[in-house]
């Protein structure tokens, strides 16, 4: 099953599971940005409701999105189910009803009424998954993403940022191609409030940074758009997230 098959059957099982209930279904991450890779990207979905949903709703919406993500891409789906009243205005961290991700997948099929009692509650990668849909979403299904979604604020979505980077100096040596491509994005945003994808962060940090960060840059990017890994030594990653983590850290004194 292709991508656009994929999304296809999400909507139409989504709308299925919810009814009127349903507000709108919107793509965001490197699929909306234009930079999905078949081997290292989610597929990445927010789904938006006007009412809370019973366990019986959700144990039946899961059945579906496990069958659904067995043709998924490597990486899978990635989706959350938010309240409408918690998106305008943004609710920062948002509330979520829902979560699936590949990360929980096996706590789904051991014990799905578990998984779904244990994943709810706020998310503060939400305030990053709405500034995406804002400025690169795509409405699948429902009202605009005009109507839904307020804008988020500045240190909202910073703050969302740097969650993500909280453990980069460790998590570098365990995925270099994802927290090198984080930090260069991240830079470009406190630096100069670009909100890029992964691979635009890449390119722009080519461009803004010292040249001796460049050929760890160039191999993150070049992993990311192939299937290569990236030919980096652990103690080169680790250089590398301390320049870009001091560098960040000065372009925030400096606000």
């Amino acid at each position: 099953m292709d991508v656009s098959a994929i999304l296809k059957s999400f909507v139409s099982d989504t709308q299925a599971a919810f009814g009127n209930n349903l507000t709108g279904i919107y793509l965001h991450g490197s699929l909306a940005m234009g930079c999905f890779h078949e081997n290292k990207s989610d597929i990445d979905l927010l789904v938006v409701v006007e009412q809370p949903l019973s366990t019986d709703i959700k144990r039946g919406y899961v059945k579906k999105i496990l069958s659904l993500n067995r043709h998924a891409p490597i990486k899978g789906i990635e989706m959350s189910v938010v309240l409408k009243k918690d998106m305008n205005p943004f609710c920062h961290p948002a509330p979520f009803e829902m979560h699936f991700s590949s990360a929980h997948l096996e706590s789904y099929m051991s014990d799905p009424d578990d998984a779904i009692m244990r994943l709810t509650g706020t998310d503060r990668d939400l305030a990053a998954h709405v500034t995406i849909i804002n400025h690169y979403g795509q409405t699948l299904f429902g009202e605009d993403k005009e109507k839904v979604f307020s804008k988020v604020k500045h240190e909202d979505y910073l703050d969302a940022l740097l969650y993500d980077l909280e453990n980069a100096r460790e998590d570098i040596s365990e995925d270099p191609m994802y927290v090198a491509l984080s930090l260069c994005r991240v830079l470009a945003y406190v630096k100069e409030q670009k909100v890029l994808s992964k691979k635009d962060g890449a390119v722009w940090a080519l461009k803004n940074v010292k040249s001796d960060m460049h050929p760890v840059i160039k191999e993150a990017l070049n992993s990311y758009e192939t299937d290569s890994d990236m030919l980096i030594t652990p103690e080169e990653a680790r250089r590398f997230a301390d320049e870009m983590l001091s560098d960040i850290r000065t372009c925030m004194l400096r606000k």
